[in-house]
């Protein structure tokens, strides 16, 4: 027994062999408690069907707690008090928070976009001023490419701030167009005009409502239109497109004038003048 009590308290450095021992035993446990929280961490994010970026960002913040955890236990163990250590990496902490809080903004936004999910890779939309398809979402900034295959790299904590549209979020989406006329055609002359029209192109939906064709308002020189049609998110802008184009082919084919800003101007003939 005094041979064992010996062992254990003799140095190796600053630390005696029992302290050594008692360290390895309690990273040990640590280990193993920190497998099984990482487990059970990975069947609860499975669960709610987080976002896989999101359950990767988690799982690395979940680990290095734990293993900050684990190290500041370790060293309790050996006998070095962590009261300074904490001190110190309380001041590095801070000093490193303020120098990337920019990105710390960003990575936040990241987050919440992942969480809340007003988007997801694949979607056309708006963000502020730019409009794309949102090709891959990171912790820092959102990737969108443009119509014009352009590749913008749109910071996340502008994005959380601003206005988002998203316009294939949905399974259907209305394209509405506005048409004017001349006033010598009837009314119902334009309305089965716009209707066959949408009829023509075969791309719109019953639902979630049939297509819908009314007078709008009576402007100056013409009459304004209005034609609604429910199509599939994917096949909104051929639908549109199809849709400008078979008005005029239907217009001329009823005789309905489409009116355009013009000017008229009368010429009046000056009288003679009779005492001469």
């Amino acid at each position: 027994m005094d041979k064992l009590h010996e062992i254990l308290n003799y140095s190796v450095g600053n630390f005696t062999v029992g302290k050594i021992l008692s360290a390895v035993v309690a990273f040990v446990i640590c280990y193993l408690l920190m497998r099984l929280i990482v487990r059970l961490l990975d069947r609860l994010l499975t669960r709610f069907s987080l976002d896989a970026t999101l359950q990767k960002i988690l799982k690395a913040v979940v680990r290095l707690i734990l293993w900050f955890v684990t190290a500041m236990i370790v060293i309790e163990t050996l006998g070095v008090s962590v009261t300074s250590l904490l001190a110190a990496f309380s001041v590095v902490g801070l000093a490193a928070s303020l120098a990337v809080q920019d990105s710390l903004s960003n990575c936040a936004g990241g987050i919440m976009i992942l969480v809340t999910k007003p988007f997801k890779i694949g979607d056309y939309v708006d963000i502020d001023d730019i409009s794309g398809t949102v090709e891959m979402i990171h912790l820092i900034h959102t990737r969108i490419t443009t119509v014009d295959n352009k590749m913008i790299y749109v910071p996340n904590s502008k994005i959380i701030a601003t206005k988002i549209v998203n316009y294939t979020a949905q399974e259907y989406r209305r394209v509405d167009l506005e048409i004017s006329a001349s006033y010598d055609a009837p009314l119902e002359t334009v309305r089965e005009a716009l209707l066959a029209a949408v009829q023509t192109v075969g791309r719109f939906e019953e639902t979630p409502a049939p297509p819908f064709a009314a007078v709008l308002s009576y402007d100056d020189s013409s009459i304004l239109y209005v034609v609604r049609a429910w199509v599939k998110t994917a096949d909104y802008w051929d639908a549109r497109f199809a849709l400008l184009a078979q008005i005029k082919t239907e217009f001329d084919t009823r005789g309905v004038e489409m009116t355009y800003n013009h000017l008229n101007v009368h010429m009046i003939a000056e009288k003679e003048d009779t005492n001469k």
